[in-house]
């Protein structure tokens, strides 16, 4: 079952410690060497999303297992993940003690707040995109060196040290920019898992609402098992076994979310949100709100 695990969750697991710079508002930067993170002590990697990006370098014989992707590579990939995304990995061939190479993660406001755009819309990390990259030697040693920077940067005391790290990860993604991604597709992980990451790419498609013409139309799971061509029954089994939310739970939990994204951003009023977000009626808007908040739009807005 596909969950999400939490910054906090992946530290406990992997080194049952927390950082101190968790919470800060610059968002959330680490880099890690693979086989530090590996090992009979450490639990097994999931099947599951993260509220975090990741860029990993592996070298060996695995298995990609991203989305309704598998990917097998035999030598060094440069792998590319995003919250949005349950994905995985396995070793194909080999002792897991061979496995060696580095990783990163950070969080969307590591980035966001200090680029133009959004970090999500990059190839490499958009939704239904292709996120490996088949590495020679020369390349390999290309990105090891500069993961091997980031190592040494993240424990320095340079006071800009975080702006850095930002550029390091850009010159990754610039080289990932310029390079192919894998067609290597090995097999699906399994059919619930490709229904939802189909189901989940359709519902982000539809996000974020940049202006009050824009307007949420697919708001029932019959909508989405339409588009899906499946029947709604068989989309709801999905992502119920997948996610463990049944699908209004999940439309609704992304609704809200823009909902509040727009309160709390934007100066429209609430009926004209309301609206985009496919409600007729503000009355409809206000009651679907209070239910899962325990608030008014209005209220909202004001706190």
């Amino acid at each position: 079952m596909s969950t999400i695990e939490s910054l906090e969750e992946f530290y406990q697991n992997k080194f049952d410690f927390l950082p101190d710079n968790l919470q800060k508002d610059m968002g959330h930067f680490n880099v890690f060497k693979l086989e530090d993170c590996l090992g009979d002590d450490k639990p097994p990697m999931n099947y599951s999303r993260r509220d975090f990006y990741k860029i990993a370098l592996n070298r060996g014989h695995n298995i990609y297992h991203y989305a309704d992707k598998s990917v097998e590579i035999n030598g060094t990939a440069l792998m590319f993940f995003n919250p949005q995304v349950p994905y995985t990995w396995e070793l194909a061939s080999g002792n897991i003690a061979d496995v060696r190479g580095y990783f990163c993660i950070f969080t969307e406001a590591f980035f966001n707040e200090k680029m133009r755009g959004h970090i999500g819309d990059l190839p490499m990390f958009a939704l239904g995109g292709k996120p490996a990259y088949v590495l020679d030697q020369q390349q390999d040693q290309l990105i090891s060196s500069v993961f091997e920077k980031m190592l040494e940067e993240i424990n320095s005391d340079y006071i800009y040290k975080y702006d850095l790290l930002r550029n390091y990860t850009t010159e990754i993604t610039h080289f990932a920019l310029k390079s192919n991604p894998s067609e290597a597709l090995y097999k699906h992980p399994d059919a619930n898992s490709r229904i939802t990451a189909v189901f989940t790419e359709l519902l982000e498609r539809q996000f974020p609402i940049e202006n009050t013409s824009q307007r949420f139309t697919m708001r029932s799971a019959k909508d989405y098992a339409r588009q899906l061509s499946v029947h709604v029954n068989h989309l709801n089994r999905a992502i119920k076994e997948t996610t463990g939310r049944t699908t209004t739970h999940y439309i609704s939990e992304r609704l809200l979310s823009e909902a509040k994204a727009l309160l709390k951003h934007t100066d429209w009023n609430i009926a004209e949100i309301g609206y985009c977000l496919g409600f007729e009626e503000p009355t409809h808007f206000n009651n679907f709100f209070k239910k899962l908040t325990n608030h008014t739009p209005t209220s909202f807005r004001i706190v």
